[in-house]
């Protein structure tokens, strides 16, 4: 089953004291890149939640907010971060110099800047937290993941409806092709016969002059790959591994096929279904850039 990289999950989970909630949501991207943005104080957690995504997410740019309610059982402990305060300061008062400002720096001011400060709760046991945290984020991985399996499933049948077009536009052109050779021998057989009126038609030259187009013109090879091509396809959208970069060669190769066949071609109604063939592989292929 394949997965669609854009995804949206949540889940909120009240504890004796606390509260906690979790919410992900990711767009395309060719890597993994996981971003987390926690309430203060528990930046300790990103790193193990960084973990669980990768335990179950391979591609997007995945964003996690993790909001952890205060234990109001618990006291808080309020700790100044001198360096960055002085740097605030020191900031402050060459503004005041270069610029001739009013100097107006003030504790109120400073406050402004939360860097400044760094709130924890006092004796607060890291791991049994996390053990709650961890057990919020599943749950809300769980519906983050099964919103991207929908989707996948909506793409797949979109996948599908555009592969069983493109399927019958390469049988019609299988069927057009040998057409065309019969066509140009014909032509060519007429053509001659109005150049040399009564002489006597070199057949052989004939023979060999129709076999040249016809091996100039045959797509018997691409149309065979093509569909060795659909073949693939249908094998990675069974899939439950991470597809999305191996569909996107075998689109790749789809289009080479095509304009092969494009260049091929000498006769208005399979170019025009060639033309009809590139536009289907590239609804595919705008597709696919949402795969996991």
């Amino acid at each position: 089953m394949i997965k669609s990289m854009t995804g949206f999950g949540r889940y909120e989970e009240k504890f004796d004291g606390r509260s906690i909630y979790v919410e992900l949501k990711s767009v395309n991207h060719r890597y993994l890149e996981f971003s987390c943005h926690t309430t203060r104080g528990y930046s300790f957690l990103e790193d193990k939640l960084k973990s669980l995504i990768q335990n179950r997410v391979s591609r997007g740019k995945v964003d996690m907010l993790v909001s952890i309610e205060a234990d109001t059982s618990k006291e808080c402990e309020i700790e100044v971060n001198h360096s960055v305060a002085s740097g605030y300061v020191n900031a402050m008062k060459e503004l005041i110099k270069v610029y001739h400002l009013p100097d107006d720096i003030s504790v109120s001011s400073l406050t402004r800047y939360s860097d400044i400060f760094s709130v924890h709760k006092v004796n607060e046991n890291e791991e049994e937290l996390w053990q709650m945290v961890q057990s919020v984020a599943n749950k809300a991985i769980d519906n983050f993941v099964a919103m991207r399996e929908i989707e996948g499933k909506r793409m797949e049948y979109d996948i599908r409806s555009h592969s069983d077009i493109i399927l019958d536009i390469i049988s019609k052109i299988e069927k057009r092709s040998p057409i065309t050779v019969q066509e140009y021998s014909i032509k060519l057989k007429n053509r001659i016969q109005e150049l040399i009126g009564d002489y006597k038609l070199d057949e052989q030259r004939l023979i060999t002059e129709v076999a040249i187009f016809a091996d100039k013109v045959a797509v018997a090879e691409e149309t065979v790959r093509l569909r060795s091509h659909f073949m693939q396809l249908d094998e990675f959208l069974r899939s439950d591994c991470p597809v999305g970069r191996k569909i996107d060669f075998i689109i790749q190769e789809m289009n080479r096929e095509a304009n092969t066949i494009g260049s091929k071609v000498a006769d208005a109604e399979i170019a025009h279904l060639v033309v009809d063939l590139k536009s289907e592989i590239e609804k595919i292929r705008e597709q696919i850039q949402n795969i996991e």
